[in-house]
Formats: structure tokens, sequence, C-alpha cells
């Protein structure tokens, strides 16, 4: 059972927060984030804020050093994804502070900040997620089931929102669960805060996901070593992104990576059954005419072709 957040207790046992932003070409969005930091973190004292940069080209670099939040930045000197980037922020973070993991698209609402840290002070939560919203005010559904057979049949047969609607699905789709706190299995990893204690416990972020399911392996670590993750609805966050569901490239990827982090966790038949189930919602979708879903199925059955995987040339924003 989660409690509603309690910010007076939260103060009674504060600790450092530190923010961190993975960027890569992100100067389109980044100002957007850091203008909302300020009424984000409102609540908490100590406070510092991370930008850990993957090479970008486009000026992310100066606009986080410009602006008047006072970001710190930390060069990682290739696009090596997003565990990447949060690893190396993480390498200069004191062991005593939390962390807020966010995308360079995310909008913090007054006292967001505040509201998650207060959560992980309730025992045994080592990760909060906020609610969060897209850009016209809609609900973003962001939390899900752990993937299995079963959600991957139904999201194949039935689809995401039919599937979810029966609770058999990976995505949580019923807009009524979004309205009180939880315990989930995993979340969007666009906006998530993380205890010091669990992080100290589990270790680095898998950098072998350039990009997806590097939540999802590391929201199951937390889980495997006792803590729970928290929904916690009263904060809220705007998420601008979503450019995986229109670019071949992203999605492609995202679908590979369900399989393999699958895969290292059950034997081959149930991976051969997990992949078929992948393949043939991809199938499906792709009848449509569907360039992107068509690029799901074809990395559904084989290994991505290197121009993927190698020197990428897009952006994490827009993961949701």
């Amino acid at each position: 059972m989660l409690n509603k957040p309690n910010i007076a207790t939260r103060r009674e046992h504060a600790r450092p927060l530190a923010v961190i932003v993975v960027t890569y070409n992100s100067a389109d969005t980044l100002d957007g984030l850091l203008d909302t930091l300020a009424e984000g973190l409102r609540g908490i004292d100590d406070t510092e804020v991370v930008i850990a940069d993957n090479a970008s080209a486009d000026g992310s670099v100066l606009k986080a050093q410009a602006h008047p939040i006072g970001a710190r930045v930390v060069h990682t000197g290739w696009n090596g994804g997003y565990s990447v980037g949060i690893n190396a922020a993480l390498a200069t973070i004191g062991e005593d502070a939390d962390v807020l993991i966010l995308n360079p698209d995310i909008r913090l609402s007054s006292g967001a900040a505040a509201r998650l840290v207060a959560v992980l002070r309730q025992h045994n939560v080592g990760i909060a997620v906020p609610r969060i919203l897209h850009e016209d005010g809609g609900l973003f559904h962001s939390l899900r089931r752990e993937p299995s057979l079963q959600t991957a049949w139904a999201d194949a047969l039935l689809g995401t929102r039919l599937g979810s609607g029966i609770d058999r699905g990976e995505c949580v789709c019923n807009s009524a669960q979004y309205a009180v706190p939880a315990v989930v299995d995993w979340a969007s990893g666009a906006a998530l805060a993380v205890s010091a204690e669990a992080r100290a416990r589990v270790g680095e972020w898998d950098e072998t996901f350039f990009l997806y399911s590097e939540e999802v392996d590391y929201q199951r670590r937390i889980r495997m070593a006792g803590y729970r993750i928290a929904y916690v609805p009263q904060a809220e966050v705007v998420h601008i992104g979503g450019d995986y569901s229109r670019n071949e490239r992203l999605y492609a990827i995202l679908t590979a990576n369900r399989i393999r982090d699958y895969a290292r966790h059950h034997g081959t038949i149930s991976t051969a059954l997990f992949r078929a189930a992948v393949f043939s919602g991809e199938v499906l979708r792709s009848l449509r005419g569907s360039t992107v879903h068509r690029a799901g199925a074809a990395a559904a059955v084989k290994r991505l072709p290197e121009r993927y995987v190698t020197r990428p040339s897009f952006s994490r924003v827009g993961k949701a």
C-alpha cells in the first residue's frame, strides 16, 4: 500500500537530489526542460543539475552552460546511448544523493520532484515515477507489466489497448488506474526518481542496450533487489516526445531489444514463442502499409543491419 507523498516528512529526512539529463543533439527541447526546473524542484533545498552529453553537434552543451539554472555538463565523448550517459553522470554524483533522471523533452510541474522523492522515503520504495501527460494535456499511458508470453501474444493478436483492457497486455492502458498511487512492474524511463540506497545496491545501467529496454532491465533489477517501483499521480510532468513510433530505425531497435531483454531471462523455447508473438503483431500491423511496423517485423526475425546500430545519427529524445 502506497501513501500520498508527504513533503514535510521529506524535508525532515532531506538529502541531496541530482537531476540527470542525457542529451544528444537536444538543443531544440533542452531549454524547455531547464526552464521548468526551478519550479519543478521547489521544496528541495540541496539540488544539482547534471547534463550528460553524448557528443552533441547542435549547441546542446552551450545552451546547458548558458542557462541560469546552473547545470554542470559531463562529456561522454561519443553517442553511446542512454545508459552510457546516465552512468557517466552517476559517476560524478555523491553516493548519498537521490537522482531524478529526465529526458530533455520532459517538462516538470511545480513541486513534482519533491512529491517523487517524498515517496522514496516510504518503506522499500526504490523508484518513484510520475503521472505523464502529452503536450495537449492528454494522459500518456506510461505504466507497464513485466514482459511475458501472455503480454506479447495479447498485444500481437488483440492490440495494445484491447489486450491491456482485459489486463493481459504489457501496457497499462486503463486510464482509471492512473488516478491513484500504485506499485508497478516498470514504467517509462523518460522520467523517474531513484533512491540513493537502491542505486547503490543495483549499480550501473546496462550499457549493452543502446536504446530501449534499458529501463525494463534496470527496474527489474530494482525489484529483484527487494525494492518497489511506486507510481505517484500527484507528481505530474509533460512529455513532448514519441519519435520511435514514426522512425523506422528507432522502432527496429526497440523491437530487437524487447526480444533480447526477454531472452536473457527465459529459455530457448519460451524466447522463440515470444519472438513469434512480436513478429506476428508487427506483420499484422504492417498490412496497412506501415513501414515502421515492417521494420519492426524485420528486426524481430533477424539481426539488425549495421546501419541501425553503429554511429547512430538519431536522438534519445522522444523515447516513450
